[in-house]
């Protein structure tokens, strides 16, 4: 019998408090390479504290984080991006003044450190501005290239945000609710691009519309008063006593 296959990501035992409030309590889920993971939970549950040690903006009180089989537990966010577990808003603001194209050019330039003037010669570097066009492609951006970055929707702006991350080259993509505050039109858009990336990379998706969620999840972990109590299948997940009785609820039967 053959050996399973090491996680890509290890989240084992994190604890952080913040006085008596444990906002993680020895919380625990792994993450296989090539899957969309997703992470949900009840407002409250400790997923934004869990998300911050996981991108290394918040180092945990105990337990550990291994990436790729190395330890970053704390070694800051930095770290967690040179090694290829990023998060959308860890690369760079939107330039809102900016063109949609020259936001991708400036944030593949970002990823190569050493250069001087950064900003100004990211405008002038045809390699960077290649590249550019490609994430543009890939996020549906393509025909919004030359608007201003501040100009576009809502929902144009957070699959900007997904192509700042993507000019990173991650090996993971930890995208926190990407959907939230969107129309229907907007998020089956998101969720197409969401579907395409999965070809490509390892996706950890933090969101609240379950619809969303069991479209896209191969496996769901439910965070619950700062720990995991259950991951599985969207189906096991469906079917999950604990689960059903600390969130889903009744809301679960529209994602059936």
């Amino acid at each position: 019998m053959s050996a399973l296959p090491q996680p890509l990501l290890q989240v084992d035992k994190l604890v952080k408090r913040f006085g008596a409030l444990a906002a993680t309590d020895d919380a625990s889920f792994e993450v296989h390479e090539g899957e969309v993971h997703a992470l949900i939970g009840p407002n409250g549950a400790g997923k934004t504290t869990l998300i911050h040690q996981i991108s290394g903006a918040l180092a945990p009180d105990s337990g550990r984080i291994v990436f790729a089989g190395r330890e970053l537990t704390h070694a800051g966010m930095a770290a967690h991006v040179h090694a290829g577990l990023v998060r959308s808003y860890q690369i760079t603001s939107i330039f809102k003044s900016f063109s949609v194209r020259d936001n991708l050019a400036l944030a593949v330039q970002a990823r190569r450190p050493g250069l001087p003037s950064w900003l100004r010669v990211a405008m002038r570097d045809h390699a960077a501005h290649a590249e550019a066009e490609g994430l543009l492609a890939r996020i549906g951006l393509s025909a919004q290239a030359d608007r201003a970055a501040g100009s576009l929707g809502h929902g144009e702006q957070r699959q900007l945000e997904v192509g700042l991350a993507l000019a990173a080259r991650p090996r993971l993509l930890l995208l926190d609710e990407p959907m939230a505050g969107m129309g229907p039109d907007e998020s089956e858009r998101m969720v197409e691009l969401l579907q395409s990336l999965r070809k490509e990379l390892t996706l950890l998706l933090v969101e609240h519309d379950m619809d969303a969620v069991f479209r896209l999840a191969d496996r769901i972990s439910t965070l619950v008063f700062g720990r995991v109590i259950a991951t599985g299948t969207p189906q096991e997940i469906r079917e999950h006593p604990e689960v059903r009785k600390a969130y889903l609820g009744d809301e679960m039967e529209g994602a059936l």
